[in-house]
């Protein structure tokens, strides 16, 4: 729902379309995401969300549509061209190397070499510091291997890893899947701080409460379409679940090409 006043998107997915095997896994769908803006993902397993996110990672290739990356034409075919333009991934699975500590981690691939052609501990551990001091102020355990940190300090150490090469998008898929309340809480922290650094974040959950709780605006897919956008503030958690489940659109959501207006709903009693 932006106004003329309104940033350039950071990401401006327009009409993209893929098929697998004759059937379109996404149709014509269109979503975009601002600074510092939580923009999340929503609907059933195979509703397209997720297909959608791997054509903007690079993991897959579009059959049509186009990707503009502040204001301008993107070509992303693979994700080391999506991380040329500043946008990273963060799997429920983290990827991240058990066996070594956060600095290593962050580095795992680029590492940091001495004059001497060995590896710069010091250094990488220096930056490792720098950049958890920024995003996770409580963070100490530089020492320890990431196998023995908490679901939530190995999520500061992901996000911290994507950052550190001065990500502007990053994608968060399930952050807070199998995370205690107290870990969860942390993931949250870890979200605004991004927020408020101007990163957009596009997040995938099942989790509606999250969602809410973390989120600027609402997307929902069904079928492969969108079935409609809103700010979180303009709808309830009930009206984005019948978004989810039944493709309808309330009168606070934008339709897609995927969602009715559901006339029934405005003569609710509905805030915002």
């Amino acid at each position: 729902m932006a106004d003329t006043t309104a940033p350039t998107p950071l990401i401006d997915m327009r009409n993209i379309s893929i098929a697998f095997g004759g059937i379109r896994a996404v149709d014509d769908a269109s979503i975009d995401l601002f600074p510092g803006e939580v923009v999340a993902l929503l609907g059933h397993n195979g509703a397209g969300k997720s297909t959608l996110i791997k054509i903007l990672s690079g993991a897959y290739k579009r059959d049509s549509g186009q990707i503009f990356v502040n204001g301008e034409e993107a070509s992303i075919s693979n994700p080391r061209d999506a991380k040329k333009y500043g946008i990273e991934t963060i799997y429920q699975t983290l990827a991240l190397a058990d066996n070594v500590d956060a600095a290593a981690n962050l580095f795992l691939g680029r590492e940091l070499m001495t004059g001497w052609g060995t590896l710069d501990d010091g250094a990488m551990e220096a930056e490792a510091r720098k950049v958890m001091g920024r995003l996770n102020p409580r963070f100490q355990r530089f020492k320890e291997p990431v196998v023995k940190l908490s679901g939530g300090q190995r999520q500061s150490v992901a996000i911290a890893r994507a950052i550190l090469f001065n990500a502007r998008i990053l994608i968060m898929d399930e952050p807070t899947a199998a995370l205690g309340p107290q870990e969860t809480a942390q993931v949250g922290e870890l979200v605004m701080q991004l927020k408020a650094d101007g990163i957009g974040i596009f997040l995938i959950s099942h989790d509606i409460h999250d969602v809410f709780e973390l989120a600027d605006r609402v997307c929902v897919m069904k079928n492969g379409q969108v079935v409609g956008t809103a700010r979180t503030s303009d709808v309830t958690q009930d009206e984005v679940l019948g978004m989810i489940i039944l493709g309808k659109c309330p009168p606070g959501a934008i339709p897609g090409p995927g969602g009715a207006q559901d006339r029934r709903l405005s003569s609710g009693n509905k805030a915002g």
